[in-house]
């Protein structure tokens, strides 16, 4: 093979000293790390664990001759590992791509790290290993939007709302009250009261109801153009920050999530407290219903259809 193909296929380590900058730096490195995740775009993906194996480099400033034998003056293995098992706790991911920017981005939050070499490769797609293997470094980092690691993100004012909620002639004026607060506002909605069709598959069942409310958030939409269904993390993020209202569309949140409900969409209100929880919000505002009966981790408001103010 040539030297480009044997760096291509090596140990990110063979390709970080092949391509080490001017100034020496030290390199720890990270080998054959398995763990079983859920993790993939493909349906078949879903519901199921498969392997995937991490192999990291990380480059680093040399501590000098102050070393003390003292682990708190260096870049400790542990850190890579929980850079690793932190990103798999955060969410489901589709893609190993964005697993590796990730991994990365927070192995090059720590002080000492210059340069991260991250290889993800899953082991139990076909015959042979799957995978992606990205380079960066802090430069990298500076040019790049701040991330969801960071501790900015808004805390939104969640307001369900009932289906006579939706339809009611109050709808417009209670949306005039939430664009005036400081907070964001993302709106939760349950299905309609059409039942929807019914697989007889508990796991097709769930998605069917999902949908059935993400048609009922389309219902909404059409009654304010401020109501933009949104499905996204990063969606929302984007609409909290520029002061839109949001109507939560579940089905990729709901399925994507490590720590998911223990409810399912036939509990409406408890996935609205559940969602609320996951977005660390204000507080949580219903509309024409009932408290959830295992509560919920953030403040609860109830307020009746009838009256005209929030």
């Amino acid at each position: 093979m040539s030297n480009e193909t044997t760096l291509a296929f090596g140990h990110p380590d063979a390709r970080a000293a092949a391509t080490a900058p001017d100034a020496p730096l030290d390199r720890i490195s990270l080998r054959d790390h398995i763990v079983e995740v859920e993790i993939g775009a493909f349906q078949a993906e879903r519901g199921i664990t498969q392997r995937i194996c991490f192999n990291v480099v990380v480059e680093v400033r040399p501590v000098g001759d102050d070393l003390d034998d003292d682990v708190d003056r260096i870049l400790s293995y542990d850190r890579v590992t929980q850079a690793i098992a932190a990103e798999l706790a955060e969410e489901r991911l589709n893609l190993l791509e964005t697993l590796a920017e990730n991994v990365a981005e927070r192995i090059l939050a720590e002080p000492q790290a210059v340069r991260t070499f991250v290889r993800i490769e899953k082991l139990d797609r076909g015959p042979g290993a799957l995978g992606v293997e990205i380079v960066r470094s802090v430069d990298d980092l500076a040019t790049r939007p701040v991330g969801a690691h960071a501790d900015t993100a808004p805390h939104p004012h969640v307001v369900y709302l009932s289906n006579a909620a939706v339809k009611s002639p109050n709808l417009i004026r209670w949306l005039d009250q939430l664009e005036q607060r400081a907070e964001p506002v993302i709106l939760c909605v349950g299905r309609a009261e059409a039942m929807p069709p019914q697989t007889g598959h508990k796991m097709t069942q769930r998605r069917v109801d999902l949908l059935a409310i993400e048609q009922n958030a389309w219902v909404l939409a059409g009654r304010d153009d401020r109501c933009v269904v949104v499905d996204t993390r990063t969606e929302l993020d984007w609409a909290m920050r520029n002061g839109r209202i949001s109507v939560w569309a579940p089905s990729k949140i709901v399925l994507d999530a490590v720590d998911g409900p223990t409810v399912g969409p036939d509990s409406p209100v408890a996935l609205a407290a559940w969602f609320a929880g996951h977005m660390e919000a204000s507080d949580l505002l219903l509309i024409d219903a009932a408290q959830p009966e295992n509560g919920a981790r953030v403040p609860v408001l109830v307020q009746d259809i009838a009256q005209s103010g929030l």
